[in-house]
């Protein structure tokens, strides 16, 4: 497998957000009194912004991926359906300066994943041609956008999914650990 670009999930595949997450909704619904695991989704994003990098943290081995294909010359990117300004407050916290080329989040005027435009844009900004990019999510969602946008859909098993639902929704590969992708890249 060979590329020149990656363009990595955020939530599931590059971090472990959920604790964050979940503690943020269980906020809001402590709050109101209510039976955890629904909430208000503004309060619940106020919450968070607050809380977003308490407990969040580097899957093993993502560090030493990142800098791996770094050191090849390979372009990087982050691609998240969170908000952008969220997105690169937890990339900024847990990265060092540069080890991305492009960090964006959600932003108005772009549709949501799986819808391709987002992705497409992260390629241009890499300067990265789609079928030379390699897509890592841990979702459905993440490998039906990397599909549509001409890219080559990786799917990580450490994630929020099962491997089956990245099989289904097209991943060519799915990795048990990260740095299994220095290895395909070979």
């Amino acid at each position: 497998m060979d590329f020149d670009g990656v363009i990595f999930d955020l939530d599931g595949t590059l971090a472990d957000t959920l604790e964050d997450i979940t503690d943020a909704m269980n906020r809001v619904l402590r709050g109101r009194r209510l039976p955890v695991h629904s909430a208000c989704l503004d309060q619940l994003i106020a919450g968070y912004r607050e809380h977003c990098l308490d407990k969040t943290r580097l899957y093993d081995g993502v560090a030493d991926l990142v800098s791996g294909l770094r050191a090849d010359g390979v372009k990087l990117a982050v691609l998240s359906n969170k908000a952008d300004d969220l997105t690169r407050r937890i990339v900024g916290a847990l990265f060092d300066p540069g080890a991305f080329d492009v960090v964006m989040g959600a932003q108005q005027g772009l549709p949501f994943k799986p819808d391709p435009a987002a992705a497409l844009l992260v390629g241009e900004r890499l300067g990265v041609p789609p079928e030379r990019i390699a897509y890592l999510g841990d979702s459905g969602i993440d490998m039906r956008t990397a599909t549509a946008a001409g890219m080559t859909a990786i799917g990580v098993s450490w994630g929020f999914r099962t491997r089956d639902e990245l099989v289904e929704n097209g991943a060519t590969a799915v990795l048990e650990h990260p740095l299994e992708l220095l290895e395909l890249r070979g």
